[in-house]
């Protein structure tokens, strides 16, 4: 029986080609050119007798065969993955790329936290995807994601890094305008800073009134996608803000803003650090994962 020598020639390309619906950004997230992509994937093609992609002037798109092409190739990515993640494991010092995903609420956190594990894995490198988007772990290669809230996938690893709590802020200067509210009902009455989330609705205040966690639908002069926007907000006297805990920093101590119905404070998302089963054993998984517990601890 002959062996092909080139059997996986072009999967890699036309995976990374196939989710990022464009030949430019597989080129980039693999270090090379779009030449070299476009050349790859033609060459499966041709190897195949099957086209795999359709091309247009911006985008590209599967055909009905590259869809299942693509399904297939995808597990046998990430079983290679993990076996190299598994021989990785048995190095004694991490290195290589760590590719990450996480929400903007909690990127700054980690960032600013990075020289701490760069000083002890020198070779260790940084690959950051910053959005609210849940990304998919098991097809788009990222080694881990940070993640607040309920898990949905059973079949990931996790690891808890922090629970959260509500907190009602306002600046001096609003409340000595406006009064204070005593009990969430108030808040009718007052200009309410909201956050809207992916989804694109504003997300709804959450209070705890000793029995049970209970959703506010609130009103005010502004929405916005952005949690330090958000915060400016507030400190700026515009209105009355929720935010989770570790968004505060010092504004509380300094006098800066002032915690409200803090009786009613109501418990927030979890955040969690999440890889997948073939990745955990990974040395570099494992010293990113350690290293984020230290972050938000």
């Amino acid at each position: 029986m002959k062996i092909r020598s080139d059997l996986f020639a072009g999967v890699l390309p036309f995976v990374r080609a196939a989710e990022e619906k464009s030949f430019g950004r597989a080129a980039a997230s693999l270090g090379v050119t779009t030449a070299a992509v476009s050349k790859a994937v033609k060459k499966l093609e041709e190897d195949l007798g099957v086209r795999l992609l359709d091309r247009s002037s911006r985008v590209v798109s599967l055909t009905r065969e590259g869809e299942v092409f693509l399904e297939r190739c995808q597990s046998a990515v990430l079983n290679v993955r993990g076996a190299r993640d598994a021989i990785e494991g048995i190095r004694s010092e991490p290195r290589g790329v760590v590719r990450v995903t996480i929400p903007f609420v909690l990127a700054s956190i980690v960032v600013t936290s990075l020289p701490r594990i760069a000083s002890q894995y020198p070779r260790l490198s940084f690959r950051f995807d910053v959005t609210d988007r849940v990304a998919k772990l098991s097809g788009e290669f990222y080694d881990v994601a940070v993640r607040m809230g309920e898990l949905e996938d059973s079949t990931l690893v996790a690891r808890l890094l922090r629970r959260t709590r509500w907190i009602t802020v306002a600046a001096p200067s609003y409340l000595a305008r406006r009064g204070t509210p005593k009990a969430p009902d108030d808040l009718a009455h007052h200009d309410c800073l909201r956050f809207v989330g992916p989804s694109g609705k504003p997300t709804p205040w959450t209070f705890h009134d000793g029995k049970r966690t209970r959703a506010w639908e609130t009103s005010g002069t502004l929405i916005v996608d952005h949690g330090t926007s958000l915060l400016d907000g507030a400190r700026s006297g515009l209105g009355i803000a929720q935010v989770l805990d570790f968004m505060i920093g010092d504004a509380l101590q300094t006098g800066a803003l002032v915690e409200v119905l803090a009786g009613a404070s109501a418990r927030g998302p979890d955040v969690r650090a999440v890889t997948t089963q073939a990745r955990a054993s990974s040395a570099n998984v494992r010293a990113f994962v350690d290293f984020l517990v230290d972050a938000f601890r």
